[in-house]
């Protein structure tokens, strides 16, 4: 009776549902971030998403860090008030703590790259208005080094995945890392400047499509900020009109 009742609906036209209810129930979904059973393919059971801490308004119109209380659309974080990012506009899906963190790790380090497509619709949920106000979707660029040692730029990933989900222009060389950086960890605003001064330059294939262009820079986390200043400064001397970011998480001190 199953056999008949998966025969007729491939013969109604539905075989592809049909076919998924059959993988389901021999292979059930997995959750992307701890491996329990899931409800759909490539999505979190129920405990991992309780868990996220997804950015939603109010928030910081330059920086996007969010307020405790609402403070109106154009309100600015005190650091922004204080001194404007070279940027104008960041935003992030999540804030980076421990949650978020099981599930980043394993994509930057463990080869875990199908779930971009998971971030990259975070990230678009989040960043819509910056997706629908560029005209060059471009990663932040790692040092040869380290490309060599994990095999693939995760910022190249999402970014690939947000410029095909708006159907933008995809520029995955368009900044190149001229030498590697410390951490930025322990270091004063200074010291953040000084370790990225010089270390991103405009690859020359771009700089005569660069001009008069706006540019949406992905990441998938901010610390401190630093090297999405320096990317974005780069990106303005040679000619881009505006330079806005797009994080999948962000530090919230």
């Amino acid at each position: 009776m199953g056999a008949g009742l998966f025969g007729s609906r491939l013969l109604n036209g539905r075989p592809r549902a049909a076919l998924r209810r059959l993988l389901d129930a021999l292979l059930p979904p997995r959750c992307l971030g701890c491996g329990r059973e899931a409800l759909e393919p490539a999505s979190l059971c129920a405990a991992c998403w309780s868990g996220l801490t997804f950015i939603t308004r109010p928030f910081c119109r330059c920086c996007g860090l969010p307020f405790e209380i609402e403070a109106g659309e154009e309100a600015l974080c005190g650091a922004c008030l204080r001194e404007r990012p070279a940027f104008e506009r960041a935003r992030a899906a999540l804030v980076y703590d421990e949650a978020s963190r099981r599930l980043l790790l394993p994509f930057k380090h463990a080869d875990r790259t199908e779930i971009a497509r998971l971030f990259v619709a975070w990230m678009a949920g989040a960043g819509g208005e910056l997706l629908g106000a560029c005209d060059l979707v471009a990663p932040v660029p790692p040092h040869w080094r380290r490309l060599l040692a994990r095999r693939y730029n995760q910022a190249a990933l999402l970014s690939q995945g947000l410029a095909r989900r708006g159907g933008l222009q995809a520029a995955p060389d368009l900044l190149v890392r001229r030498r590697a950086t410390e951490s930025q960890g322990r270091k004063s605003r200074a010291g953040r400047k000084r370790n990225v001064a010089g270390a991103f330059a405009v690859s020359p294939r771009w700089r005569a499509a660069l001009q008069g262009r706006r540019v949406l820079l992905v990441d998938d986390v901010m610390t401190t900020g630093a090297t999405l200043e320096a990317c974005a400064r780069v990106l303005k001397r040679a000619g881009a009109a505006e330079v806005s970011v797009l994080l999948l998480a962000r530090v919230v001190r």
